[in-house]
């Protein structure tokens, strides 16, 4: 696609997978509002990807922030928009059902319940799944209710002029509005390899990258950031593409 731009005399920050990394989080924050504050455009808005939570030391800090910066915590000229990741998926699913637990601490979510003060959390590695119902109940019990808002409250996908903001990516050949909630949260490939034009440049996160990837028809921004500490956002103005990363 070429001459692909954002919405006009506007400013868009994409920030890729957190995975409970406060502090690179913190510093990214400040490196989106010394830009914006140097920055001519009128509107100025802040898309994260998703996938907020696990792995990392502090996932309830990491929550803390985007609350905050959602609240005009960046300045109240920045907008935010927050989509969910699979992630936040896999989190929602444990608390409506146990049973999914296992999978969930397998990939991480051990670390956010952890962050939220629960303790007695399984390590299932080789190990059947035990039964993780009071598992479930406490961290349900010890998540404020602010917090489970937002994870409920998270969306699917956001469009800025030629940009589509998505978690994992699409299914090509398939309208926006005939995607799977599964693929936006979920999908590698066939989208990874997928050289079709997808009707928007598909800016995503979920498949971490060692630096960011910018093809003619989807752009990834998961530079890993809870192995490498490079947390990276996309700048995008005009039909101008930039990165600032920690």
């Amino acid at each position: 696609m070429t001459g692909t731009a954002v919405t006009n005399d506007t400013r868009v920050y994409a920030v890729g997978d957190v995975h409970g990394c406060r502090d690179l989080l913190r510093e990214l924050h400040g490196m989106i509002v010394a830009d914006a504050a140097a920055a001519p455009e009128g509107r100025k808005l802040v898309v994260y990807l998703g996938d907020y939570v696990d792995r990392g030391p502090d996932a309830a800090g990491v929550v803390d922030l985007l609350l905050a910066a959602r609240d005009g915590g960046l300045g109240e000229d920045i907008e935010t928009i927050h989509l969910k990741g699979n992630h936040e998926d896999f989190l929602l699913q444990f608390l409506a059902d146990a049973a999914t637990g296992g999978y969930w601490i397998l990939n991480g979510g051990g670390a956010t319940m952890k962050s939220y003060g629960v303790d007695g959390v399984p390590n299932l590695m080789g190990t059947a799944f035990a039964d993780l119902g009071p598992l479930s109940a406490a961290f349900g019990a010890a998540l404020p209710p602010s917090d489970r808002a937002f994870f409920e409250g998270l969306r699917l996908n956001h469009i800025e002029g030629d940009y589509l903001f998505v978690h994992a990516g699409i299914m090509p050949g398939r309208d926006l509005h005939r995607q799977s909630e599964e693929d936006m949260l979920w999908i590698r490939e066939p989208f990874l390899s997928s050289d079709a034009d997808h009707g928007h440049v598909v800016v995503h996160g979920h498949t971490p990258v060692a630096a960011p990837q910018l093809l003619h028809n989807r752009i990834n921004i998961d530079t890993g950031a809870v192995w490498s500490g490079r947390l990276t956002a996309l700048v995008l103005y005009g039909a101008e593409r930039e990165m600032l990363q920690t």
